[in-house]
């Protein structure tokens, strides 16, 4: 596996040549001086953007008419001298001076196609502004080659650790490239199949001959193929890249759920992996604007925490100067995980429990299910993995499995060997009606329930949720009990009628009957079943009773089995890596509480306030003999304790994050 350096910057250029002046202000010492107040070993440079300017004198692309010089080249030897990293970007999917010049090779879309699929128009998806935007390319034909020739040509002449080829990815086109690839593949390219096939062909050839071109010049270099988000359910895609560069910007449309997510999933993947964040307030092209140093300090630690490399987004004026406000933002991040980062990679994550990704099993990006299990076992400091069906289940206490429709026969016959290893099973709303039925859950499932919505009646009284009659408003399944030793937590209640046009009863919805119901949430034999899209509904209305229902069922499933559990409140973030090694355990506490700022289309979630947490307790099953525990990096000891294979400890006070190594 390669080795990602530590503490990059991907430095955006998208630079019009109708701008005077490009690169005028460019000043070594300025440039370097930046790079070393941000504590940065790394830099990603440009050699084209997204304008379809070269930045040095290429002899198959044009240099910006604006710049006078090679300031691709100037930029590198500065970096050399300073000994920090320098990847090169090339921008593939858009390049607005080939498009038009050549509109012919731009994603075209097809207004008759009877495919389900967003349409192009003009190399863009239709759109009803006036805003300026630059223009898809098709990645075949004339344009391939010509994006080849500039791989090859960069990769020669500078020879750089890797490169960084962006907005690529499968595209619907119909343009005349693709069409001749239709016709060579046999299919139908006015249909969805026809149109996968043929995306699916393109884009493959383009990031194969990509590799093949760089390759033969430099066997080792770093290759990586951005498209925005990696795809838990292609992993030929992912495997297309050497390593894997997470790009999630939290104000910029990603959100603060995206990142643990994907961070989750691709730790297992075998290969290295960054955390790409920014320092705008909102997103990439924001000239001026800047995110709080704490929002930064604390998503650099938590790219620490979940075991990736750190990238920080920035954007250089025109002129080609290092903005110092910048670099001192970036520098508090970085030199505060330079201080812990010997601690961060080579690591082991400690999981009890493996979420089967609803994407990965073709849900769709950001759905419902995957973003609330995500949110309720971040906040209920439950630790786990996120995987695909490829992924190995034997390290896991507890496989989750998403709600859909249908689960496959393959993924089944995985599941059934990892409970008859003792493996156990959680899943909750429509998929109880392939679950339910295989294994010892202790419910039948009947059906969707007739009534929305309905009532959850918890049997237990945990966590603040006194038992009471909670509205849900997902979609509620009836079920019958098959066993009778099976441990009812929770009860559903119907409405007397669901409201209409001519039935209604207040202002929302109708309220409960007080007789009936049917069990909803159970535990047999084989793990748990709840009888609510009860993941949805965490992440569609937050509703504080579906985490809570939730995690009382992983605690009765997991038992005195759970690794660890913590006072640390909701909002907090906790990892556990091992670093075997080193002999020892780190342990990752963070905690900020991101705000919505703004209003509308308008609004973000920003962190500024951090306030220091004070007496978190912790308690950990750990099957070594511990001899330490020590905060990092203040290299400070503190009292332990450590019986029958658990170890207590209290953090009496940290603000932002904490890192303690446990050594054994």
């Amino acid at each position: 596996m390669i080795k990602l350096p530590q503490r990059q910057v991907h430095l955006d250029f998208h630079t019009t040549g109708a701008i005077e002046g490009v690169g005028s202000k460019f000043d070594k010492e300025n440039f370097q001086r930046c790079l070393k107040k941000g504590h940065v070993n790394s830099i990603t440079l440009f050699a084209k953007c997204h304008h379809g300017w070269s930045y040095y004198p290429s002899k198959v692309n044009a240099i910006n008419p604006s710049l006078k010089f090679d300031l691709l080249t100037a930029e590198i030897e500065a970096c050399k001298e300073i000994g920090v990293a320098c990847p090169i970007y090339i921008s593939a999917g858009f390049d607005d001076k080939y498009f038009f010049e050549h509109p012919e090779h731009g994603v075209k879309g097809a207004p008759d196609s009877k495919t389900s699929v967003v349409l192009y128009k003009d190399g863009w998806p239709y759109v009803d502004d006036d805003h300026g935007r630059f223009r898809l390319l098709c990645l075949s034909g004339d344009y391939l080659d010509h994006l080849l020739a500039q791989v090859k040509e960069v990769v020669e002449r500078y020879m750089p650790e890797g490169i960084f080829l962006d907005i690529v990815g499968e595209r619907v086109c119909y343009c005349d490239n693709c069409k001749k690839t239709a016709e060579m593949l046999g299919v139908d390219i006015m249909t969805d199949e026809g149109m996968k096939a043929v995306s699916t062909y393109v884009y493959k050839n383009y990031y194969e001959k990509v590799r093949e071109v760089a390759t033969a010049i430099k066997p080792d270099i770093k290759i990586f193929h951005n498209s925005g988000h990696i795809y838990p359910n292609r992993r030929d895609l992912t495997f297309a890249n050497t390593h894997l560069e997470l790009e999630s910007l939290p104000t910029g449309g990603w959100g603060y759920d995206h990142f643990p997510l994907s961070a989750k999933y691709v730790k297992n993947l075998g290969l290295d992996y960054l955390g790409m964040t920014g320092k705008f307030h909102k997103s990439w092209g924001e000239f001026g604007g800047f995110k709080h140093p704490n929002a930064l300090r604390y998503e650099v630690a938590l790219s620490l925490a979940f075991g990736a490399k750190c990238s920080v987004g920035d954007q250089m004026h025109p002129y080609a100067f290092m903005d110092e406000a910048t670099y001192e933002l970036i520098g508090q991040a970085y030199a505060e995980a330079e201080q812990v980062e010997e601690y961060c990679y080579d690591i082991d994550c400690v999981a009890d429990v493996g979420v089967l990704s609803a994407e990965s099993l073709n849900a769709g990006r950001s759905n419902s299910s995957d973003v609330g299990l995500n949110r309720i076992l971040l906040e209920g400091k439950i630790l786990f993995d996120v995987i695909d069906k490829e992924c190995s289940f034997d390290k896991y206490k507890l496989l989750i499995l998403p709600e859909l429709d249908k689960v496959d026969d393959e993924l089944f016959t995985k599941v059934e060997s990892f409970v008859k290893k003792g493996g156990k099973i959680l899943t909750a709303g429509k998929t109880g009606v392939d679950v339910c039925g295989r294994f010892d859950l202790g419910v039948k499932y009947l059906g969707a329930s007739k009534y929305n919505p309905a009532y959850l009646n918890p049997t237990y009284n945990a966590s603040g949720l006194t038992p009471s009659n909670y509205v849900i408003y997902s979609q509620a399944y009836d079920t019958e009990i098959t066993d009778t030793s099976a441990k009812i937590l929770a009860y559903s209640k119907t409405p007397f009628f669901n409201r209409s046009k001519y039935a209604y009863c207040s202002h929302r919805h109708t309220p409960f009957k007080l007789d009936g119901g049917m069990p909803s949430v159970v535990v047999g034999k084989e793990g748990g079943y709840i009888g609510f899209d009860m993941f949805s509904e965490y992440a569609q209305h937050g509703c504080y009773c579906a985490k809570e229902v939730v995690l009382k069922t992983i605690d009765e499933i997991l038992g005195e089995s759970k690794t660890l559990t913590t006072n640390l409140q909701s909002v907090g973030v906790v990892s556990l890596n091992e670093q075997k090694d080193k002999s020892r355990f780190v342990l990752h506490a963070l905690y900020a509480t991101p705000i919505k700022r703004g209003s509308g289309a308008n609004s973000v979630e920003v962190i500024e306030d951090l306030v220091p947490v004070l007496d978190t307790q912790f308690s950990v099953k750990i099957d070594k003999p511990v001899k330490s525990v020590t905060l990092v990096p203040q290299n400070e000891s503190i009292d332990f304790t450590y019986e029958n294979g658990t170890l207590n400890f209290t953090i009496k006070q940290f603000t932002c994050k904490q890192v303690v190594v446990i050594n054994y």
